[in-house]
């Protein structure tokens, strides 16, 4: 018995089809993202500007004879606050909007029908933010360390380390912050608590190392108050080692809960 086979310009029933792969997939996803944020002012607006802008009022509200107290200056504050700031605005506040937006425009349903997978949306979204975030943090990281005389950090792998633990627990909390609205308004809503309690307690404005003991053995626990303590401490070399593996063990232990709630919880769909 003789097998067929193609001839001439036919094709091989044989070859497998061309599949695309998860790297290509992100990266096609990540430029139309870069697209879509280039054309929604708002979110830009909050993502580059107001992350410059806020580190300054840091300075008129703590007394600089407690920061001596503590072993900080101001420069070490407003580059901890900075950093502090990009991360909620740059990509907590922004990815809020980015993520309601696209649910709500059926977008991320529509992905879903394809060959990308879970992870893969919800990553290609949050690239642009993360990609700003992390300008950011190394822009204004040069300028306090030679404007404002903070210095070169004394433990640079510390502050790296915060903010690569800051970034993705973020994003996690902007996907399972839109698990609480129902448009993209009332996500900047249901987005709010986090921001002011992060501001407040968590050392983006006022430090923890100058707070009452008790007060500040509660704020430690806090999403990020973790990550900005590995970059305050990282970069005044205040951190010891036992402070920093505490710390480095809330953050982790911050990421897995918030992931875990995120697929449990994320909806794919509006909330009619």
């Amino acid at each position: 018995m003789s097998t067929a086979t193609s001839t001439g310009t036919g094709t091989s029933t044989g070859t497998a089809a061309p599949t695309t792969t998860s790297a290509g997939r992100l990266g096609a996803l990540a430029r139309a993202e870069f697209t879509l944020l280039g054309r929604s002012k708002g979110v830009l607006f909050t993502a580059v500007f107001v992350p410059l802008v806020l580190p300054f009022s840091v300075s008129r509200t703590v007394d600089k004879g407690d920061l001596q107290g503590a072993g900080l200056n101001i420069g070490t504050v407003m580059a901890s606050s900075a950093i502090a700031f990009s991360l909620l605005f740059a990509v907590y506040s922004s990815l809020v909007s980015v993520y309601a937006s696209r649910r709500e425009e059926l977008v991320l349903k529509r992905l879903r029908t394809g060959e990308l997978r879970d992870l893969e949306i919800l990553s290609g979204a949050a690239v642009p933010s993360v990609v700003i975030g992390l300008v950011q943090c190394a822009a204004v990281a040069v300028v306090c360390a030679f404007a404002l005389d903070a210095g070169a950090p004394d433990a640079p792998q510390l502050v790296l380390l915060g903010v690569l633990l800051g970034i993705p627990l973020c994003v996690a909390l902007a996907a399972l912050t839109t698990v609480f609205s129902r448009s993209v308004e009332s996500a900047q809503v249901a987005a709010m608590p986090m921001l002011l309690v992060s501001m407040a307690c968590s050392g983006a404005v006022v430090p923890l190392e100058v707070l009452p003991d008790k007060m500040a053995a509660v704020c430690e626990l806090l999403p990020l108050t973790s990550a900005l303590t590995l970059v305050r401490g990282g970069w005044s070399g205040s951190l010891s080692g036992g402070e920093s593996v505490k710390a480095i063990v809330i953050a982790v232990a911050w990421i897995l809960v918030a992931v875990f709630a995120v697929q449990k919880r994320f909806r794919w769909e509006p909330r009619r």
